[in-house]
């Protein structure tokens, strides 16, 4: 019999696509994907199960399917999209806490794969040239996702420690581009003026949303242990990424920026966080020799070639942009 394989957030487009691409796999048995709502889209062979992992139902669940791997994808980024920070540190927090709690009790569980991110070292002046994974943040995440996500790897650490019988995979993934990918940060890739902070050219670090897939289906089938910085090869600098999208960019004082990505979060434009401002300041790049030797896992993209990707994926809606602007001013 092949694995049965429960993944959390499957309503979000991210958490859909990793759950058909599991269940394509053959030596998966079954895939059941958890949410409060359906999710849009087909998801195959995929079964559905609305469930609240907020709720001790999730071990009501976990015991009647027979499930054996979790993989936990709902960890959410955007507050906007959660209904307000409230509700988003809710479902991330206090979810990941009831989603543990149940694997804890299980007696079918035997692997836990985490979808984490390179957001939890945060960003700033004195951060090294490349994390690593026995690295931590110079400055503690005192709000929004990142101290969601620093606080739930602690939980996971903690369930690693009183259940050593299960694998526990921590995927620290860098920063999702991708033609799919809708985020605070492609959001402001597709911002028709692309606002910087003057003085800072920030070093980027990219994840291909396909090598995100394939980590965790990895991650997932393999077994192994451990936490893993995973990102394309190279770096980026934020002028370099602007040069290759073609696009016009304004550099203005932090503070400026600042303003701007509050006003854009309240009109519901981006969000626009804190945190993204400092990664825009001060960039991020993460040491991924663990996930080569250690995990066995190579990104088919570079940092370069995701980007490159992402942008070919905008470049018709310019067009038709700029079409359009000229008929405009033809008319």
């Amino acid at each position: 019999m092949g694995r049965v394989v429960l993944v959390t957030g499957i309503s979000r487009d991210i958490g859909r696509r990793f759950a058909r691409a599991a269940a394509g796999d053959p030596s998966i048995d079954r895939v059941i994907g958890v949410d409060v709502v359906p999710p849009r889209g087909d998801i195959g062979d995929v079964s559905f199960v609305r469930a609240d992992i907020r709720s001790p139902v999730i071990a009501k669940v976990l015991a009647k399917e027979d499930v054996d791997t979790v993989v936990h994808m709902s960890v959410i980024a955007t507050p906007g999209s959660a209904g307000g920070r409230g509700t988003m540190k809710e479902l991330n927090v206090i979810g990941s806490m009831q989603l543990l709690a149940a694997c804890q009790k299980s007696a079918t569980v035997q692997r836990l794969v985490v979808k984490s991110t390179t957001t939890v070292y945060g960003s700033g002046p004195r951060d090294p040239a490349m994390f690593t994974e026995d690295m931590g943040p110079k400055r503690l995440p005192s709000s929004g996702y990142a101290k969601d996500v620093f606080e739930i790897e602690g939980y996971v650490r903690g369930f690693a420690r009183r259940r050593p019988d299960v694998d526990v995979t921590l995927v620290r993934a860098a920063n999702v581009i991708g033609p799919h990918v809708s985020s605070p940060l492609t959001n402001y890739f597709r911002l028709p003026v692309v606002p910087r902070v003057l003085g800072f050219d920030p070093r980027l670090q990219f994840l291909h949303e396909d090598d995100l897939m394939r980590v965790l289906r990895h991650a997932a089938t393999t077994g192994t242990t451990g936490t893993f910085n995973v990102a394309g090869d190279g770096l980026l600098t934020l002028s370099q990424a602007v040069r290759r999208l073609g696009t016009p960019s304004v550099s203005l004082p932090r503070f400026a920026v600042g303003r701007l990505g509050a006003t854009m979060r309240q009109a519901r434009l981006s969000d626009f966080s804190p945190e993204q401002l400092g990664f825009l300041t001060y960039g991020r790049g993460v040491d991924t020799t663990r996930m080569r030797t250690e995990l066995g896992f190579e990104p088919e993209y570079t940092t370069a070639e995701a980007f490159a990707d992402f942008c070919r994926s905008i470049a018709p809606q310019r067009s038709v942009v700029a079409q359009r602007r000229e008929e405009a001013v033809g008319g």
